[in-house]
């Protein structure tokens, strides 16, 4: 996808509109041969293996709610403040960031950035249907991820480009 992201910065298109041509053109990496028919816990447990020499840093997203010693709900993972919440909006299995370097634009000084990441991990083979709920609500955290400049995308074993940080040179960057 990083030739269509350069394409969309040259031509000033935002973050929201390729959102949603991520998400009209169904958007899933290709699954690597080597997880052909795997379940989605091999799946996920290769894609967190791989991610470090890839400047990802990833950890489990676990979502739902236990009761209390009193009874009493306790709602844990990211977006899941109430039952209606989570049944809007189901964000990823894993969550965590790329990191890389970037030249202060005022300093030229070197400058580490962490970028969101939040992959949703499926089985190999898998594709989505626009009529599971479920579906529908994870690919809405995905492109609220999207739009807001972050990385996200459904996998079946493959991580995102994600950001191209660009090489530390002694040049001043151009804006």
């Amino acid at each position: 996808m990083s030739v269509l992201s350069d394409w969309a910065n040259r031509h000033a298109i935002g973050g929201q509109a390729m959102a949603e041509l991520y998400a009209i053109m169904g958007f899933t990496p290709e699954t690597p041969v080597e997880l052909n028919g795997k379940a989605e816990a091999y799946v996920q447990s290769t894609i967190r293996l791989a991610a470090p020499a890839q400047g990802y840093m990833l950890g489990r997203n676990n979502v739902g709610a236990l009761k209390d010693e009193r009874g009493v709900p306790v709602r844990y993972g990211w977006l899941n403040d109430t039952a209606q919440l989570n049944k809007t909006i189901k964000t990823g299995d894993l969550l965590g960031y790329q990191s890389g370097w970037f030249r202060d634009y005022e300093t030229c000084d070197p400058v580490r950035v962490a970028v969101f990441a939040m992959p949703e991990c499926k089985r190999a083979g898998w594709e989505f249907n626009p009529k599971d709920a479920h579906e529908v609500a994870q690919l809405r955290a995905i492109n609220m991820v999207l739009a807001a400049g972050g990385i996200a995308c459904f996998t079946t074993g493959s991580l995102p480009q994600g950001v191209r940080f660009p090489a530390l040179t002694d040049k001043e960057p151009q804006l």
